[in-house]
């Protein structure tokens, strides 16, 4: 084993594992993650709960006892979600404590169906914060055109988010934009703005996987040299845009209030295609103050082979912005290729919500007690 985990750690980045089971939380595999692999955090969305519920049997008890009630279909999920939520929220709560809140932080989605209904969004926002009651919890909402309110109205109740589901440098600058104005009205209603934080999560290996699908459709030796460069061009200019608005004026005032930067979080890192070296999108992201959030194969596969090389983002702006105008140049449009990419983002997971329903109801009616 290398020391490449904890490599990228002293490079400012904060490793997140993007998965989540009873398993895991019960068996002790998630405290040794946190103990030896220098994980400081931990994403879920509906299909990881919906992989997690569908295997094994450690839902079971919990499952019987909400059959037992009569529950809903939907109360059960969130109820057996939260449970998860909660439970290693508790495991990552002294590593919360020793990075101020800044980590030690789990991450539950609001039901995807809600992602073009601003006012439900907030509503389901509070209503998660609630149910688990963990300071260290990050309540996911899509950067939906009607995700962007919601997001400043929850952060500005004093709820802290992970901004999830971003794909284009404009979205992500009115996600920061929203961050900033949910501050403000926060600053204004006098909260604490030390104990808000945030992150953006930037999604990055489904950007190469739709524009490498229309590069092989155009097939010439141009397009062929561009392949797998869009991704990590996209993300680096991520960061440039963060780097400016976190050093602007408007950001001064909230700092010196106490506000907490609002950390880019790599997202979809697992490499899918399998001509790319599996470490690829966590190798070339390394820069302060980010996040990067790992299958449990690609912190395997950093920890086994990973090449951490210090800052591999800082300064590579001109390269990033040239990669993606020689896209442009070849007829890829830009911002076609993130329109798909959210669209497909929203539908994926609302259709991981329709199957956790499927699966959880069926578990519900297999665990029923019979009457009488």
């Amino acid at each position: 084993m290398t020391d490449a985990l904890k490599r990228l750690s002293e490079e400012g980045v904060a490793i997140w594992l993007d998965d989540l089971s009873r398993k895991r939380i019960t068996s002790g595999n998630l405290a040794e993650l946190i103990d030896q692999q220098h994980v400081v955090g931990v994403t879920t969305n509906p299909t990881i709960f919906q992989k997690a519920i569908s295997q094994g049997d450690g839902y079971d008890q919990q499952l019987a006892d909400l059959a037992a009630r009569k529950v809903t279909v939907e109360e059960a999920i969130r109820m057996i979600t939260t449970a998860d939520v909660r439970d290693a929220a508790d495991i990552l709560h002294p590593v919360f404590d020793a990075t101020n809140g800044q980590d030690g932080r789990v991450s539950i989605e609001v039901d995807p169906r809600l992602a073009h209904n601003t006012r439900a969004t907030v509503a389901e926002a509070k209503q998660l914060a609630w149910l688990v009651d963990r300071p260290n919890t990050l309540i996911k909402i899509p950067a939906t055109e009607a995700g962007l309110p919601a997001i400043a109205e929850t952060i500005g109740n004093g709820i802290s988010v992970n901004v999830t589901l971003i794909f284009s440098l404009e979205r992500y600058r009115k996600v920061m934009d929203a961050y900033l104005s949910g501050l403000e009205t926060a600053k204004e209603r006098g909260l604490d703005l030390s104990k808000i934080h945030s992150v953006a999560s930037f999604f990055v290996s489904r950007v190469d996987t739709e524009i490498d699908k229309r590069l092989d459709a155009i097939g010439t030796d141009e397009a062929k040299a561009l392949r797998g460069k869009a991704a990590i061009a996209n993300a680096r200019l991520a960061y440039q845009a963060y780097e400016e608005v976190f050093s602007s004026d408007r950001w001064s005032v909230l700092e010196n209030a106490g506000a907490n930067r609002q950390r880019p979080l790599w997202a979809s890192t697992g490499v899918k295609d399998p001509a790319y070296p599996d470490t690829m999108y966590v190798t070339e992201l390394v820069a302060p103050n980010t996040v990067n959030t790992m299958p449990e194969a690609t912190l395997q596969a950093v920890e086994d082979h990973g090449e951490i090389r210090g800052d591999t983002v800082t300064g590579t702006y001109e390269q990033a912005r040239a990669d993606l105008d020689a896209l442009e140049r070849l007829g890829i449009s830009y911002d076609d290729v993130v329109r798909v990419l959210e669209d497909e983002g929203v539908d994926k997971f609302e259709a991981s919500w329709n199957d956790l329903l499927k699966s959880t109801q069926a578990e519900l009616e297999r665990l029923a007690p019979s009457e009488g």
